[in-house]
C-alpha cells in the first residue's frame, strides 16, 4: 500500500503558470484551497457544484485526498526533524 500512487495525482496539478503554482483541479483554475474552504463553510455538495459547475465528485475526493496527503507529509516531516534534532543534541 505504501507504493500505491495517490489518487489525486490525475486530478490535482501545480503549475507555476496557473495561479502562481497553487494546487488546482486539473483543467480549471479552481484552487484546492477554495474547494476545501467552501466545504468547511457549507458541506452541501449541491451548493458546491452550483458554485463550481465544472467540479465533479471525483474532483472533490481528489481535493480531500490531496489535503490528507499534505497533512501526512507535514506530520512525517516534523517527526523526522524531531528525530534528527534529538540525535544532534545527543552527539
Amino acid at each position: 500500500m505504501a507504493n500505491r500512487r495517490p489518487g489525486y495525482l490525475d486530478r490535482i496539478i501545480q503549475d507555476p503558470e496557473i495561479l502562481v503554482g497553487k494546487p488546482v483541479v486539473k483543467g480549471t483554475r479552481i484552487p484546492v484551497e477554495l474547494v476545501l474552504q467552501h466545504l468547511e463553510e457549507n458541506f452541501d455538495l449541491e451548493d458546491l457544484f452550483a458554485a463550481f459547475p465544472r467540479l465533479t465528485t471525483e474532483d472533490v475526493r481528489a481535493c480531500l485526498a490531496y489535503a490528507r496527503a499534505t497533512v501526512a507529509r507535514k506530520r512525517t516531516g516534523s517527526t523526522r526533524r524531531q528525530v534528527l534534532h534529538a540525535r544532534a543534541a545527543q552527539a
